[in-house]
């Protein structure tokens, strides 16, 4: 489990990045619908991808090594490496001299079509389905150039609505199954366009119209790849129009589309990003078409794999916060619903920047208990997670422990990262290698908190959360995995997400006695003194970390900010954790 990203994060090269090999295993294929065997209901499709970094190269993964994939029972790849097939034509086909012979532009789509090609042959050569991930709508700038009087919109938009926009997509789709003919189909994406990846083209989000713009969209895929060419779609429903989390929305759209055996719905789990305390996503089940399940296993909202993070327990049963709740609150509630037609695991990726990891053990662990879940629904989470610690070499009293520890992580993220007292209106404070702070990102919540007389409370909660994570590094510290690397990052892991929410705890109780302050013209000195200093001791200790071969990289005391000239996001110096904490040490003092 030691593959990860390597002490200088990424690789600078293209191509598909494979770290140590898989034994191989279990031989898949595909399936039309869900079967059912002696050992129980087996989803037709279990997909995996690798989502890497916008800009930062191939992650070095042994997620990304087809022999591990088919191992673990999936029986579908999808290359997202932000270098898509809708960037690897030439257009020759709309017009001969777009990108003429010879230019940079059409070197560039020919070096990565032949990327491309390669590692279509690669998976399909172990036997799974090659899928390849595309935002729509991209084009290249020449294309956008040529055309801009018909196919842009007043606000500088590629548009739908327009005719020639919707020629040029059914040519960008022909050209794509032209060139690459054994692709087996598309992973689509609207709501977000990535560029960094792709220098000569442009692009943005095709939803223009809501619903409306998804119908357009759809009846053209539907028809150029399923119908004309039996090729296989797979529709986000990952949008920022209701699409994703609004039952009426959901099939609003896939109502007016007729089914076909080869187009499937993608939903994330959660209603929502995938933020633990967002419901269950309430779109599940619905409609006439089939649909796979979103799970990211590397949480890119909750360190990236730099501490224990098992989610896998959540998302199959449901997540401790869901208690109470009505309906289904986990895949286990809907494994035998017809349209329930497969898992989709983030194994590594999603968000931006670091935490850089040196091991994916806590990867693994959430990708290989949703992949082999969904090879048989009727077994329980925790008998896959027995499975993953006997191949793991856990044995007696450890496994007791392991499986305590994991359990204790979702617990301790809860309470650390995010709040049980209500749903947060910014749960995007703390993310990436980012911690945002009171002066921006946290202020709405912080604002609830004092309004309703829960600063102690939530003080109290942060603290709580430290002693959850005191007693996983306790846990992880008794734990006798065989290998040995993969021992220290248990323990290297653990220690940092018990340092790291220390970190958490202290910031918290100096931001919300400062909005406490703020809001009554009195200010806590004494408490705030104390949490400042406190703080700077665990900053201090979590710094420390760092000097452990095996410690993956640290967040940094500032808000997530804006874009770079390469598209990058970077730190905002001049809000978050840190800006923060220094404006109240400046009204309070250091005693």
């Amino acid at each position: 489990m030691r593959q990860g990203y390597s002490r200088r994060q990424v690789l600078a090269g293209g191509g598909a990045a494979v770290a140590g090999a898989a034994t191989a295993g279990l031989a898949t294929g595909t399936a039309s619908a869900g079967e059912r065997d002696a050992g129980g209901r087996r989803l037709p499709w279990i997909l995996d991808t690798v989502m890497c970094n916008p800009g930062e190269g191939v992650v070095l993964t042994a997620f990304n090594d087809t022999r591990r994939l088919r191992d673990y029972g999936y029986n579908a790849q999808v290359v997202s490496e932000w270098h898509p097939p809708s960037a690897a034509i030439t257009y020759d086909s709309l017009a001969a001299d777009i990108l003429p012979q010879g230019s940079d532009e059409r070197t560039w789509v020919e070096t990565n079509a032949g990327r491309i090609e390669a590692r279509i042959r690669q998976i399909r050569a172990a036997g799974l389905k090659a899928l390849y991930f595309i935002d729509i709508i991209t084009l290249p700038k020449r294309v956008v150039d040529r055309y801009a009087s018909q196919i842009l919109d007043s606000s500088g938009r590629i548009n739908l609505d327009y005719p020639q926009t919707r020629a040029i997509l059914r040519v960008m789709l022909a050209e794509i199954f032209d060139r690459f003919p054994d692709l087996d189909g598309l992973v689509v994406r609207t709501g977000e366009t990535y560029l960094p990846g792709v220098p000569y083209f442009r692009g943005n989000n095709p939803v223009t119209r809501g619903a409306d713009s998804h119908v357009i969209l759809l009846d053209i895929l539907r028809d150029e790849v399923c119908v004309q060419r039996d090729k296989l779609l797979f529709y986000r429903t990952w949008s920022f129009d209701g699409f994703t989390t609004s039952p009426d929305y959901y099939l609003s759209v896939t109502d007016r589309i007729e089914p076909h055996p080869n187009l499937v719905f993608s939903v994330k789990h959660t209603a929502g990003d995938f933020l633990r305390t967002y419901k269950f996503n309430p779109t599940l089940t619905l409609g006439r078409h089939p649909q796979i399940v979103e799970v990211q296993c590397q949480r890119e909202y909750e360190a990236k794999g730099a501490v224990p993070d098992y989610v896998l327990n959540g998302v199959i049963d449901g997540f401790e916060e869901y208690e109470g709740n009505t309906g289904p609150q986990g895949l286990a509630a809907i494994k035998d619903h017809p349209n329930f037609q497969g898992v989709w695991t983030w194994s590594r990726g999603g968000g931006w920047r670091g935490p850089y990891i040196p091991n994916e053990m806590w990867c693994d662990l959430n990708a290989y208990v949703a992949a082999h879940w969904a090879r048989d629904v009727d077994r329980t989470e925790e008998e896959v997670f027995g499975d993953w610690m006997s191949r793991a070499g856990l044995k007696g009293a450890d496994r007791d422990r392991f499986r305590r520890l994991a359990l204790l992580s979702a617990t301790g993220t809860l309470h650390g990262k995010y709040t049980a007292l209500f749903t947060m209106a910014n749960p995007f404070w703390m993310r990436d290698q980012f911690i945002g702070g009171s002066d921006g990102q946290l202020k709405a919540d912080f604002e609830r908190i004092r309004r309703e007389g829960l600063t102690d409370t939530a003080i109290r909660e942060k603290a709580d959360a430290v002693e959850t994570w005191r007693e996983v590094a306790r846990l992880a510290r008794g734990i006798h995995l065989p290998d040995r690397a993969d021992r220290d990052y248990l323990r290297i892991s653990s220690e940092y997400g018990l340092r790291l929410y220390t970190v958490v705890y202290h910031a918290w109780a100096v931001m919300l006695k400062g909005v406490e302050g703020d809001g009554s013209g009195t200010y806590d000195t004494a408490a705030m003194r104390e949490h400042l200093a406190a703080f700077d001791t665990a900053w201090q200790a979590y710094q420390q970390l760092h000097e452990h071969p095996q410690c993956p990289t640290l967040y940094v005391p500032y808000a997530f900010g804006g874009q770079d000239a390469n598209g990058l996001y970077h730190a905002d110096l001049t809000r978050g954790a840190k800006p923060t904490l220094d404006h109240y040490r400046a009204i309070v003092g250091d005693g």
